[in-house]
C-alpha cells in the first residue's frame, strides 16, 4: 500500500460517512474484503463500513444497513445493530450489546455488556464473567467519553451527554449528563435550550488540538530525534514531552518511531551506574558528597523520562542509586542545606526529583527502594517546616515577590504529597497566598505569563481545593475567587494556539520563550486541564494529564500502543 493509499484509508476510517459516495472501485473490493474477513458469526448490511483501523473481532455480528464503525474502535461479544448506526473513533463496544435504528455511539465513548463477578474466594482477574447486556433504542445520541455500564437499557429518542456514566435504565425522551448520568428533562420539552447552539469553546479548542497534533509532532522530529521546535538542538525532553503530546491527544505513541522503539531510547539514555538520565551528548554532573546530583537537566528526566516510559507501559530498567543509598540522616541534612530564602524554587525542584526517583525505585526494588525511614524523615521533616501563614516553604523577596515560593511549592508538593497520596499542610493558607501571587503584575498579566508561572498556581489551587471538599458547583473556600481566576486565564490562553504548531511557552528567562514548542504546548495542555477542572468543566475536554503533570497520586499508567 503506498502513501496515497494510506492517507486514504485513514481519511475514510476517520470519516467513514464519505466512503459511500467518495470511495473508488478498488476501495470498494477491499472493504468487502476486510468485512468478509472479521470472522465469527458476522453479517454485515448493505453501505456499511468498518474501518481497516478497526479491532473487531465479534463471536456473533449484525451491522445494519448504512451503519459503520469507525478508525480504533474496539468491538468484541455480540453486537447487533439497526440501520444507521454509528461507532465513532475509539469506542469500545463489548459483551453483548443491542442497537436499535439510527443509534450514534461518541467518540471514546464505553458500552460495556459484560461485567467480572466479585466474590471475596479468589482474585477478580480468576473470577467468571456474567452479562445482563446492554439495550439502546432508536434515534439516540451517546456523546463522547461515556460510560454505560452491564445491564442497561437506554430508552427510543434518548440524548446522553459527553462524559456521562449511566449506570441505571433511561426511558423514552430522556436527555440525560453527569456522573452517575441522572435526566435533566425531556427532549420534546418546549424549554429546551436553542436549537443551534454554540460549540463549547473548549470542546472546540481540543477537537481543533487533537486534529493538529500530529502536525505538531511531526514539525519537531528532525529526521532522528525531537527537537523542542524547528532549529533547536535535540534533547531528552523534547522526546519526553512528545510521548506526552501523543499520549494527551491521540492515545498512542509518537508516529515518528514505533512503541517499542521510543522505549528503547529513553531506557538507554539511564546512565548504568547511577540510574541517573544526563541530557543528550553531555556528560554527567558530579555527585555530591550524599551520592546525589543538586541540579541540571538529569533531576528534571527522572520525571519526564520516566514518566513518559511510563505512559509508554514501561519503566527504568535500573533504580537511582543515589536515592537508593541515601541514609535519613543524609537526606535530613540534605534538606537543611537547600536554599530557601533565596532558591525556595530549586529547593522544591530538588525535593520533587528525590521523591519521584524514590516512586520509580519502588517499582524495582519494593521495600529497598530506599534506606529504611528516609521517606519518614522528608514528609517529617517538610510537615514541621512549613510556614503556617502561608503553607509554603522559604521566604518572598522583595525583587520577585512570592515567585520562588510558589513555584517551589508547587514542585515540591508534586513530588511528595501528592505523587505518594498525602494531604497537604495548611491548604486554606496555600490557597490565599497561590492567589495573592496570581495578582502580582510582575509576574501575571498581558506579555508577561508563561507556563511555569500559571502551572505553578493552578496546581496547588486544584490539590488544595480537593482536599478542602470544594465542588464544581461553586461551593468551597474562595471558590468564587478562584472560578474568577482560572476563567479569566483559560479566556486568555486558549487563543495562544498557533494552528499546525501548537502553543508557546511563554516569556521570561525559565523556559523556551514564546515560540510555539513541544514544552510549551505538553505544559499548557495540562494547565487547561487542571483549569477546566477547577471550573467543573473538564469533561469536554476529553483528556487528562497522564504523565509528569498527572492530578492525584501515581499510578502505573495504561500503556500507549504503537501509531497505526
Amino acid at each position: 500500500m503506498d502513501h496515497q493509499q494510506r492517507q486514504d484509508v485513514q481519511h475514510f476510517d476517520h470519516c467513514p460517512w464519505l466512503f459511500a459516495e467518495a470511495a473508488t472501485e478498488e476501495q470498494r473490493v477491499a472493504q468487502r474484503e476486510r468485512q468478509r474477513g472479521i470472522g465469527g458469526d458476522t453479517e454485515i448490511g448493505a453501505r456499511c463500513y468498518v474501518g481497516e483501523s478497526a479491532a473487531v473481532f465479534p463471536d456473533r455480528l449484525r451491522l445494519g444497513d448504512d451503519s459503520y464503525i469507525a478508525a480504533h474502535a474496539y468491538v468484541t461479544g455480540e453486537l447487533t445493530t439497526g440501520s444507521d448506526c454509528t461507532v465513532n473513533p475509539y469506542a469500545t463496544v463489548r459483551g453483548t450489546v443491542t442497537l436499535g435504528d439510527g443509534v450514534r455511539i461518541g467518540a471514546h465513548t464505553s458500552l460495556l455488556g459484560f461485567n467480572h463477578s466479585m466474590a471475596p474466594d479468589r482474585p477478580v482477574f480468576q473470577q467468571p464473567h456474567t452479562s445482563r447486556g446492554i439495550t439502546v433504542g432508536d434515534d439516540v445520541w451517546i456523546g463522547s467519553h461515556v460510560v454505560v455500564v452491564d445491564g442497561v437499557t437506554i430508552g427510543d429518542h434518548c440524548v446522553i451527554g459527553a462524559g456521562a456514566v449511566v449506570t441505571k435504565d433511561l426511558p423514552d425522551w430522556t436527555m440525560a449528563a453527569g456522573n452517575p448520568a441522572r435526566p435533566l428533562r425531556d427532549r420534546r420539552s418546549t424549554a429546551a435550550a436553542p436549537a443551534v447552539q454554540v460549540p463549547d469553546p473548549l470542546t472546540r479548542f481540543a477537537d481543533t488540538a487533537r486534529t493538529q497534533a500530529a502536525d505538531v509532532l511531526a514539525r519537531c522530529w528532525d529526521g532522528e530525534r525531537y527537537v523542542d521546535r524547528p532549529g533547536a538542538t535535540a534533547t531528552l525532553r523534547a522526546h519526553c514531552d512528545a510521548v506526552e503530546i501523543a499520549d494527551l491527544l491521540l492515545g498512542e505513541a509518537p508516529e515518528q518511531l514505533t512503541a517499542d522503539e521510543h522505549v528503547k531510547r529513553l531506557c538507554a539514555a539511564q546512565d548504568p551506574d547511577t540510574g541517573l538520565v544526563p541530557e543528550l551528548g553531555e556528560p554527567l554532573p558530579e555527585p555530591d558528597d550524599d551520592g546525589f546530583i543538586s541540579d541540571g537537566p538529569a533531576l528534571y528526566h527522572i520525571l519526564s523520562a520516566g514518566y513518559a516510559l511510563d505512559l509508554l507501559g514501561a519503566s527504568f530498567p535500573r533504580p537511582v542509586r543515589g536515592v537508593q543509598q541515601m541514609t535519613a540522616g543524609q537526606l535530613v541534612a540534605r534538606l537543611d542545606k537547600l536554599p530557601w530564602q533565596e532558591g525556595a524554587w530549586g529547593a522544591g525542584a530538588w525535593i520533587d526529583a528525590w521523591a519521584t526517583a524514590a516512586h520509580w525505585n519502588q517499582r524495582h526494588d519494593g521495600e529497598g527502594a530506599v534506606r529504611p525511614g528516609a521517606l519518614e524523615a522528608l514528609f517529617g521533616w517538610l510537615l514541621t517546616r512549613a510556614d503556617p501563614w502561608t503553607g509554603m516553604w522559604g521566604s518572598p523577596s522583595a525583587r520577585s515577590g512570592r515567585l520562588q515560593v510558589v513555584n517551589g511549592y508547587y514542585r515540591l508538593s508534586r513530588g511528595s504529597f501528592a505523587q505518594f497520596g498525602l494531604p497537604v499542610p495548611h491548604p486554606e493558607r496555600v490557597v490565599d497566598a497561590a492567589l495573592d501571587h496570581a495578582r502580582d503584575p510582575r509576574h501575571f498579566g498581558t506579555g508577561k505569563d508563561n507556563a511555569c508561572n500559571v502551572l505553578d498556581v493552578a496546581h496547588p489551587l486544584w490539590l488544595c481545593t480537593r482536599q478542602l471538599g470544594n465542588d464544581s458547583r461553586g461551593d468551597g473556600y474562595r471558590a468564587a475567587d478562584i472560578r474568577a481566576w482560572a476563567e479569566r486565564q483559560l479566556a486568555a490562553i486558549l487563543p495562544r494556539w498557533h494552528n499546525g504548531r501548537g502553543f508557546g511557552f511563554g516569556s521570561g528567562p525559565a523556559g523556551p520563550g514564546p515560540e510555539p514548542g513541544l514544552q510549551g504546548t505538553e505544559m499548557w495542555l495540562a494547565i487547561i486541564w487542571y483549569l477546566a477542572d477547577l471550573l467543573g468543566r473538564a469533561d469536554t475536554l476529553g483528556y487528562q494529564p497522564r504523565g509528569v503533570h498527572h492530578p492525584g497520586p501515581a499510578h502505573r499508567a495504561r500503556p500507549l500502543a504503537g501509531p497505526s
